[in-house]
């Protein structure tokens, strides 16, 4: 256990005794400068399913469209209301957790200590969280919801407002529109991502088994996880995260090159998207090779030195005194429509429900291995309480004043006739609204590398979980392995782009996320158990 065991401190105590050792099960070679150390049978079924995939999409473009379209659509219209379950499930536990005596454990042990600092520890889990989703949707989700609730039609059932709407009532519709995406972006996405990371980090650091997520369910299936019980889960992670992350790299891409075709007039075409999706997985191989410190550290600093610029001109040049007190304001309108917008029976917003909360639950939940093992990897010396503290609520904070930001700006500007951000794509929604403030050009650009050095993020941060999932646990795993999986993370990418757009993406998204949901599930009871035979 010695990949797990050096970095364990000597107040980790009771330590999960195994007969299972890091690797054990690994294959390791060398094929002429690349090294191979990965776990079989996880790699091997994980890789060659994913390949193939990308071969099939490629190859039958025209078929598979509407295949991704049917089987998005079937799942969030029959499965909607467990989305939305399990998701409350996620957060009350967090919330439970912060409040008792099991938040005083320490991840790592009693004398453990932090590795980062507050600072580069809060950049780099924001940056991996929703980085490249709030670049997409901070301007064009309340536009949206804004939208819908005002329109005359609001409530009827071929109506996408959330709850009923307000029709013809601008003050409500654009409390229920700002209510309704902070709902989306703040306290349940970041509870799975918490889930994820705590559970990891608990089996991990205190009880010294693999950094993988099977480790989170040795409390139910004791020595079988090594076995196929463990290979099936590890695998299911594999795939929620590479397509979670495909889904956001192409959000990333249509974005970036709605920007650039705006600002400099490059055309926007699928080879276009292609070409840049190529380009930038280039330079998250870059950030790859460079490592953890030098390569995600340094780029999620940068990148949150950007945002932060971003987000103060708005707020300076926009409206600042509806900004200001909008903050609030949204704050209040969101815990008085939480309990509705969080309910998952008996409503009647059918197109808000199945079309945006439980893609989006789909989607975080995707995401959750990739960023929940990120979060641990860099978690190590925190408590419980602060670790659930600083990943549930300071992000949720931040995700609530970007949005407050650029969503009250964005509805300003409609409400005082500028309708062209309204009326735009929604890769475009973006730009078409700093068109409107001064220097334009200049922050179109800024958006445009947020985008793009999000994505890199995103990319070397997900190959990096990725390939310690496959080399069964191993956090020093050869450099080729991640190079393969940043590399396959924008074959895939490219591959539901072309064959069958944002739809196809989101359809994956769904779909690796619906087991993927189970297993969390099962993650909520370890972490109680686990926690509970702890030192506090």
């Amino acid at each position: 256990m010695t990949d797990v065991a050096e970095r364990l401190p000597d107040g980790a105590a009771n330590l999960i005794e195994t007969e299972y050792t890091v690797g054990q099960d690994n294959i390791q070679a060398k094929i002429g400068p690349f090294g191979l150390d990965v776990h079989n049978p996880v790699f091997a079924i994980s890789g060659l399913t994913i390949v193939a995939f990308v071969v099939l999409t490629l190859a039958l473009q025209e078929s598979v469209g509407p295949l991704f379209s049917g089987l998005r659509e079937w799942l969030t219209s029959n499965l909607d209301w467990f989305f939305l379950l399990a998701g409350n499930v996620f957060l009350i536990l967090c919330l439970v957790l912060i409040v008792t005596p099991l938040g005083k454990v320490r991840l790592g042990g009693r004398e453990a200590v932090a590795d980062f600092s507050y600072i580069s520890w809060f950049s780099m889990l924001f940056a991996a969280g929703m980085g490249i989703g709030l670049m997409f949707y901070g301007v064009s989700e309340p536009l949206s919801h804004y939208g819908s609730s005002v329109a005359e039609g609001a409530g009827s059932p071929e109506s996408w407002a959330p709850l009923g709407g307000a029709a013809g009532d601008v003050a409500a519709a654009r409390d229920l529109g700002m209510a309704a995406t902070i709902f989306h972006w703040s306290l349940h996405p970041w509870a799975i991502y918490a889930v994820v990371g705590l559970a990891l980090a608990l089996f991990s650091y205190n009880k010294g088994l693999p950094l993988t997520v099977r480790s989170i369910f040795y409390p139910i299936f004791g020595e079988k996880v090594w076995g196929w019980p463990g290979h099936v889960i590890d695998i299911l992670a594999v795939f929620a995260t590479l397509f979670g992350l495909a889904t956001s790299l192409g959000f990333g891409a249509e974005q970036a090159n709605a920007g650039l075709n705006y600002l400099f007039g490059i055309p926007s075409s699928d080879a276009s998207k292609v070409f840049l999706i190529l380009g930038i997985t280039a330079i998250a191989l870059v950030s790859v090779v460079a490592g953890l410190e030098a390569g995600v550290k340094r780029l999620s600093e940068i990148n949150m030195v950007l945002a932060g610029l971003l987000l103060l001109f708005v707020v300076a040049v926009g409206p600042t005194l509806l900004i200001l007190t909008g903050f609030i304001d949204n704050l209040i309108v969101y815990v008085e429509y939480l309990p509705a917008l969080s309910n998952p029976f008996g409503r009647s917003d059918d197109n808000f429900r199945q079309g945006w909360t439980a893609f989006y639950w789909a989607w975080w939940i995707s995401w959750s291995p990739f960023v929940g093992m990120f979060i641990a990897r860099i978690s190590r010396g925190r408590t419980v309480r602060e670790f659930l503290v600083c990943v549930l609520l300071i992000p949720s904070i931040v995700s609530v004043f970007w949005m407050t930001a650029f969503g009250s700006t964005a509805i300003s500007q409609l409400v005082g006739g500028y309708e062209a951000a309204a009326g735009g794509a929604l890769e475009l929604q973006l730009f078409l609204m700093l068109q409107e403030l001064p220097l334009a050009a200049i922050t179109s650009f800024i958006g445009i590398v947020l985008v793009i050095v999000f994505f890199v993020t995103s990319s070397d941060s997900g190959s990096l979980v990725i390939d310690t999932i496959t080399a069964g646990g191993k956090v020093s795993a050869p450099v080729s392995q991640r190079v393969f999986w940043a590399v396959f993370e924008g074959l895939v990418a490219i591959a539901l782009l072309l064959g069958g757009g944002l739809t196809a993406l989101q359809a994956m998204s769904v779909s690796t996320g619906l087991p993927f949901t189970i297993v969390l599930l099962g993650a909520c009871y370890a972490i109680v158990q686990g926690l509970r035979s702890e030192p506090r």
